[in-house]
């Protein structure tokens, strides 16, 4: 999930018992990969509970992208790749489950052409059919996204109607 904008820190959770935070936590690298719906079958073995010692790229079929900034990997196959620098972990628990937040700062943000519509910076979410999971009481329900095409300025939020971040913007030339 983004927080702030214009993209440049992200988070990922994570459970404190996955080999993510253990790599995360020795390269203070990670790769935030974005699968489409042609990938649904290919989530659950690069979560699964392994030793570090199995590849979870070979368990799930997968091939490694080579990263541009980054040491750590993308996957093949996706239709975006946010390459992360560390920024901070943050540890809870809940109901004594022990949980991370890890936000990263982006480096490099790669989107498959395909998608990236270069006029206004949007994607064709019709086109990715970005992977998402909810949850459901039989389990992990996954599915996609729907565009409404509906766009606000930044500035809708704040009763001026001015984005105070606007700075931040390159202003396009006519």
């Amino acid at each position: 999930m983004p927080i702030l904008r214009p993209f440049d820190l992200v988070c990922v959770a994570s459970a404190k018992m996955r080999d993510t935070y253990v790599n995360i936590m020795e390269t203070e690298e990670f790769v935030i990969n974005l699968p489409g719906a042609d990938m649904v079958e290919k989530v659950i073995p690069t979560a699964s509970h392994v030793p570090p010692e199995i590849d979870e790229f070979e368990l799930a079929g997968l091939e490694e992208k080579r990263s541009a900034k980054v040491t750590a990997p993308g996957i093949k196959g996706c239709y975006a790749w946010m390459e992360c620098k560390l920024h901070r972990i943050y540890e809870d628990t809940y109901m004594e489950v022990p949980y991370l937040l890890i936000p990263g700062k982006v480096v490099h943000l790669e989107v498959d052409d395909s998608i990236y519509n270069r006029d206004d910076g949007s994607w064709d979410t019709e086109a990715a059919r970005p992977l998402m999971m909810i949850e459901s009481d039989r389990g992990m329900h996954f599915c996609t996204v729907m565009d409404l095409e509906y766009f606000e300025p930044y500035g809708a939020m704040f009763p001026d109607g001015k984005d105070p971040l606007s700075w931040m913007y390159k202003e396009e030339s006519p």
